[in-house]
């Protein structure tokens, strides 16, 4: 069985997609700590993210660079926004994801394109989003208790310039895919949306 769950940042679609895998026993990818690699690699190497040549050089980083502490981070989610735009970039991370979707007994995948492109064969497809005012609070309680001082307009405004990017991309944009269901958890706790997560899939395996 392949999950896709889809949606835009800080919408809580890793967390839902990890209880997924421990749920169903399913290997999971965070296939964005993919594009966050690329971007800290590119940092690293002192290139421009916005500059597609150093951004597929970047796609060559070490498995060991997944495992930095630092793919965590606002800086390093916002340069994986800005190299995820380069189709070659996209092309070059498609079958490293395909081929972790398509291994036998199935998986777990969440990202921004899974329902539409690395696995629009999915058996279920999720789409979580959430308000701009909700995931920013999120974002800034979780760096607030990381003992990062940031202004919450700052993150809402972060939020917004990166769904802008992620939806209007020319290649592989944030979309809501065929079939998917949908859970807008702005009102919802963290184990509500599990749970209705759990149930969508439950149903999606009934019919």
């Amino acid at each position: 069985m392949i999950i896709a769950v889809d949606g835009p940042t800080a919408s809580g679609k890793g967390t839902i997609a990890r209880a997924l895998a421990a749920h169903f026993g399913l290997p999971h990818l965070d296939t964005g700590l993919l594009y966050r690699a690329v971007g800290r690699q590119v940092f690293l190497d002192g290139g421009d993210p916005d500059d597609g040549g150093d951004a597929l050089a970047a796609t060559s980083f070490p498995d060991l660079l997944l495992h930095d502490p630092h793919l965590r981070s606002e800086e390093t989610g916002g340069l994986a926004s800005r190299v995820s735009v380069h189709p070659a970039v996209r092309q070059a991370l498609f079958e490293r994801q395909r081929v972790f979707a398509t291994q036998a007994g199935g998986a777990v995948l969440d990202g921004r394109d899974i329902g539409t492109v690395i696995a629009p064969d999915a058996d279920v497809k999720l789409f979580v989003t959430a308000s701009v005012e909700a995931r920013a609070e999120r974002r800034w309680k979780e760096m607030r208790d990381a003992g990062i001082e940031v202004a919450l307009s700052d993150i809402a405004a972060d939020i917004r310039r990166r769904d802008e990017r992620d939806s209007n991309r020319a290649d592989a944009p944030l979309r809501v895919a065929e079939g998917a269901f949908v859970i807008d958890n702005s009102a919802m706790t963290r184990e509500q949306a599990t749970a209705a997560a759990i149930e969508a899939v439950e149903a999606a395996r009934r019919t």
